[in-house]
């Protein structure tokens, strides 16, 4: 194996999560289109199911881009195991402290082929689950608010 061969999954998921955390500072989520692979798979902590897909992650990310994407959004700690990246954040909804972790999974080419949400504490659940389930009506009607 050449020594290019051996860095370019590693050389995928830095430049994925670059692209990412780009996204997540611009909270622009047309981004997406191009970071996420066609076969991802979202795993909410809210839907019991895999939502798989790139239109369905789309629709869930960007609603949570909304949701948690607030002036007090921030990501608080980092590890990555190529292809892996785990990212804990936290942020404030309605007077709640919410804290969370972002589980990615990139491809060689730096795409998202897998992407999960972990929250805490319950409220922060609770809170999320009924801001997202507003947010993806309106991203669904054509009104994100």
């Amino acid at each position: 194996m050449t020594d290019e061969a051996r860095t370019a999954p590693e050389s995928g998921t830095a430049a994925g999560l670059a692209r990412w955390h780009e996204l997540v500072r611009s909270r622009d989520p047309l981004g997406l289109t191009d970071l996420l692979a066609d076969e991802v798979v979202f795993r909410s902590p809210i839907v019991h199911t895999p939502q798989v897909g790139k239109a369905r992650t789309t629709m869930y990310l960007t609603g949570a881009l909304h949701v948690l994407g607030n002036d007090d959004f921030t990501y608080v700690r980092e590890v990555v195991d190529t292809p892996n990246a785990v990212l804990e954040f936290t942020t404030t909804i309605d007077g709640i402290e919410v804290n969370g972790v972002d589980m990615i999974e990139f491809n060689d080419a730096g795409k998202i082929v897998d992407f999960k949400v972990m929250l805490r504490p319950m409220k922060g659940i609770q809170v999320v689950g009924q801001k997202m389930v507003e947010m993806l009506e309106a991203l669904k009607s054509g009104q994100p608010s």
